[in-house]
Parts: structure tokens; sequence; C-alpha cells
């Protein structure tokens, strides 16, 4: 009964409805800041690795790093599994469609965090429950969001994590599921209980490395598969738009699960990335929403896009139907959908090395997500809080109930797992994504500031109250910190 429940709620939160407000809103300010997310690419390279930290906020690099620890984790590899499962191979096609639509939305939802962030027990701290506050003045939702936010981060969203790095350690090296459970949670309180700066640190080295790792391996597995690659793209478009013989009545599957994998995958929507971009020291809040717009290309046009062609050209997954019985391909038999489709590929050109690399790929994937949730559940603490005295408490009381979640994740299907990770991003999807179309005036006039000014030749340094928003009192502290001086816009 609780499965149906949990399955019922999902089919609710995640209807075409919410497709279409996703691709909506990312076409809207695609349209509207003329396509910052292809014409600034520059920018956010040169944002991305420009900046230092300071006391109160971390590197935009760290940022980046951290909202990419949380985009980059089993989205990328059970994820995209699940997508081609059961949208079949046009799934992937959809994913980069949400991907270079929504990055337009990282963009925005990053820039306005930026914007309204606030100094909290002297780390910076931001995100949709303060710019839903302070942009639209409606305090009931953005507790909604925290709250919303704060359940899923520390209850439902860790499960899904830990279950796939437990099931991969079992298939790999004959892990019990408990003692991945609780190893992986140790190692997370090790390193959640240190701090911003300590999240940020072990981000900055991990995802680097095992981003860069993974994509390596596949474009390998992917060259030595050359002659099957023109039969694979010919299958990814043809179905994509449902004129592929062997899979012409998917389209609406295709679309329904690409759209949903790539925004569970890259966060686009959601306002995970903003909280991470909120912490960043930066002179100007388009800087850092440039910087998160780069993290959605590096999560599913590389990292998701490479685990799909590894699977689709080594031919390592079955297809199913609406109905998630009636088998409509099976190249794989017996396979489940998930981390073995990865496995199989990878075993299909190095036998016997996908499972070992799959486990350790899985961990530290799974971990750096692991540890984001950590910090964007101290951020909608700390928001509902405030600095009161049992702010702190409460923040470990919430990581300590997410270590929870990580051993009891370990035991949980597949299917059920997946599930309620789809409720928990789902209830604060639609409140940021809504919460974005009422902001979306603001935001345009706070990336029309850093235009004017790039195309003045200046460093962009922002002035809040340039573009009328008259309740960020920490950007002139900020400036004084800096030595710098803002720039107005002309009268």
């Amino acid at each position: 009964m609780f499965e149906n429940a949990v399955n019922w709620i999902v089919g609710v939160l995640w209807s075409t409805p919410m497709l279409v407000l996703v691709l909506g809103v990312g076409v809207w300010f695609t349209i509207r800041l003329a396509v910052p997310q292809i014409r600034r690419i520059p920018d956010m390279l040169r944002f991305l690795f420009g900046g230092s930290d300071s006391t109160q906020g971390v590197s935009s690099f760290q940022a980046f790093a951290m909202a990419l620890g949380g985009r980059v984790g089993v989205g990328n590899i059970a994820g995209v599994a699940t997508a081609i499962h059961y949208g079949g191979p046009g799934a992937l096609f959809w994913m980069w469609v949400t991907a270079i639509i929504g990055a337009a939305i990282a963009v925005v939802e990053s820039s306005l965090a930026q914007a309204y962030k606030e100094e909290i027990n002297g780390e910076y701290r931001g995100g949709p429950a303060y710019y839903i506050e302070k942009g639209l003045g409606w305090r009931w939702l953005a507790i909604a969001y925290a709250l919303a936010a704060s359940l899923a981060f520390a209850v439902t969203g860790p499960s899904i994590q830990s279950f796939n790095i437990a099931t991969s350690a079992q298939t790999a090296f004959g892990i019990d599921p408990t003692i991945s459970g609780v190893a992986v949670a140790a190692l997370f309180c090790a390193v959640i209980f240190g701090g911003m700066k300590r999240i940020g640190t072990v981000c900055g080295l991990v995802v680097p490395f095992m981003a860069g790792a993974y994509i390596l391996l596949g474009i390998i597995i992917v060259a030595l598969n050359a002659p099957a690659i023109p039969g694979m793209i010919a299958h990814i478009f043809a179905s994509a738009f449902g004129g592929d013989a062997l899979f012409g009545g998917m389209l609406g599957a295709a679309i329904m699960w690409g759209v949903r994998r790539a925004v569970y995958s890259s966060e686009v929507g959601i306002g995970s990335g903003a909280q991470a971009s909120a912490a960043a020291e930066v002179s100007h809040p388009v800087k850092q929403g440039l910087a998160q717009g780069f993290s959605v290309y590096v999560d599913t046009l590389f990292v998701c896009t490479i685990t799909g062609l590894m699977i689709l050209v080594t031919e390592s997954y079955n297809v199913v139907g609406a109905d998630g019985s009636t088998l409509i391909a099976e190249f794989a038999p017996g396979l489940e959908a998930g981390p073995a489709y990865v496995q199989a590929a990878i075993d299909d050109v190095f036998a016997g090395f996908g499972p070992a690399f799959i486990a350790i790929a899985m961990f530290f994937f799974a971990f750096t997500t692991l540890l984001s949730f950590g910090f964007y559940a101290d951020t909608n603490i700390a928001y509902l809080l405030r600095g009161r005295r049992l702010e702190r408490p409460v923040v470990v009381i919430v990581q300590l109930v997410l270590a929870g979640s990580i051993i009891l994740g370990s035991f949980r299907s597949s299917e059920l797992a997946w599930a309620i990770a789809d409720v928990g991003v789902g209830l604060f999807a639609w409140i940021n994504l809504l919460a974005l179309i009422l902001l979306s005036p603001r935001a345009i006039r706070i990336y029309a500031d850093y235009e004017r000014q790039r195309r003045a030749g200046l460093d962009p340094v922002f002035d809040p109250e340039a573009v009328g928003i008259t309740n960020a009192p920490l950007w002139r502290s900020i400036a004084a910190r800096s030595g710098g001086r803002t720039v107005r816009s002309p009268e």
C-alpha cells in the first residue's frame, strides 16, 4: 500500500504539467536573456576558475564543485539507465534538450540566490527560500520550500544514493549492504560536521577527478565500438520523435523519462544548485549564475551522455512499455535496469572490469551528492531558524537523520527508492519554478545590469539598488571588504 501511495504522488507531481513547466520556464529565460547558456560560454569558463574564497564564502570553483557534486550522482549512471529502460534510446535526446534549455534556469536561480543571500553565523547562505521571502515577500511560501527541501535532502533524497552504492558494492565486491550503509554514513559525518569549508574542499578535489575518469573511460568504450556509432545515433534521433520502428509508440515515454531524469540529475529548476551558488564570494550575482549554468552541461551533456552512449553502443539495455512489464526490446536478457547496464557495457570491452569500476564510481558520485545534500539541508534549517539558539542543535539532529537515511536506504528496492526520491524533488521543484516565474522581472534586470557593465568594458560589480533591489544590505559590506565601488546604471 505504501508503494502504491508513493507512486500515485509521483504521478501527480511529475505529470505533463511539470514537464511543460520546466521546459516552458527554460524557454522563457532563454529568450528573455538572449540565450545566455550559449552566448556566454566563455564567461562561464572564466568565472568558473576566477575569484577566491573569503572568511564568509567559498571560491567560485568550490561552489561550482559543491553544486556539481549534488548534480553528478547516481542519476548520471542509474538514472540514465532507467530513462533508457522506460523511454527507449530517444530519452537521451530529451535529456540533452532539457539540459540546454535548463541551463538558462540555472543561471537565473543562482543569480537570484547570490543577489538575496545573507550572512548567517559568519557564512553566506542563500537559495530559493531566501529569494522567495525577500523577492516576493511571501514568507509562508519560503517556509514551505525550506521545509520540503529539508525533508527531501535529509530523508527522501539520500535513499537512492545509498541504495545504489550498496547494490554496486555488493555486486562487485560482495560487501553486505549493512556494512556499506554504516561506512558511508560514518564518512559522511566526518566531512559534514567540518562545515562548509570542508565540504567545498572535498568536493573541489573529488568531483573533477571522478567526472574526468568516468568520461575518459566512456570515450574509450565508445571509440572501440566505432562501427556501431552510426546505428546508435540513428536509434537515438528516430526514437526521440517516434520514428523508430521498434520504439515507434514510445514518443511520450521518451519525453517524460528524458525530462524527468534530466531534471533529477542536473537539478535544474529545483533550486538546490542555487544554494551552493549563494556560498560563493563574487562581485556580481550573474558571475556565479553563469558558472552554475556550465555545471548543468558537465552533468548532463558530458557525464549523462557518456553513460547513455556506453549503454547504447554496446546494446547493454532492455526497454519495457508504459505498464512496466511489457518487453519491447531485449538486448541484455536478465539485466536489471540501473548500474548493471553500465557494468555490462564496460564488461563488453574490458571483461570483468565493469562491476569494480562502477562500484567505485558510484561511491564517489553518490558520496559527493550526499555531502551536497547535507549542505543544502543545513542552508534551509539556517533559513528557518535564522541564528536562533536552537539552530545548531537542530542542524546536528538533521544531519544525523540524514546519516540514518543513508543506512536505511541501503535496503530499499530500486523502484521504491527512485519513487521516494522523485516525491522529494517534485515537492520543492513546483514551488521554486513558480517563484522563478514571478521573480523573472527582477532576474532579467539583474542580468541586464551584468550585460550593461560587460558592454562598457567593466568588470561587473553589483549595486542592488541600481536594479531596484533595496533589501540586500549584505552587498554593501561585500563591496567594502573588497575595496571596490558599486557601479550605478545611468539615469
